[in-house]
């Protein structure tokens, strides 16, 4: 089931990878593989927090289509 949405995809690839880019460049911490978790739920369109507290920031259109 589809629970990411288009402007929230396009967040989260952006927050995921500039997070997975501190790994590399920047500070070099190893907190910045935390940017895996944005980058997956935007790549599968799925969030598992989201169905908790009752929130998706899909459209009906493309829900119906997944």
């Amino acid at each position: 089931m589809k629970n990411v949405g288009g402007i929230d995809k396009i967040l989260r690839i952006a927050v995921g990878v500039a997070l997975i880019s501190l790994v590399f460049i920047g500070p070099k911490t190893p907190w910045g593989w935390v940017g895996i978790i944005p980058l997956a739920t935007a790549l599968i369109n799925f969030c598992p927090l989201y169905p908790l507290i009752g929130f998706s920031t899909a459209k009906n259109k493309e829900i119906k289509e997944a």
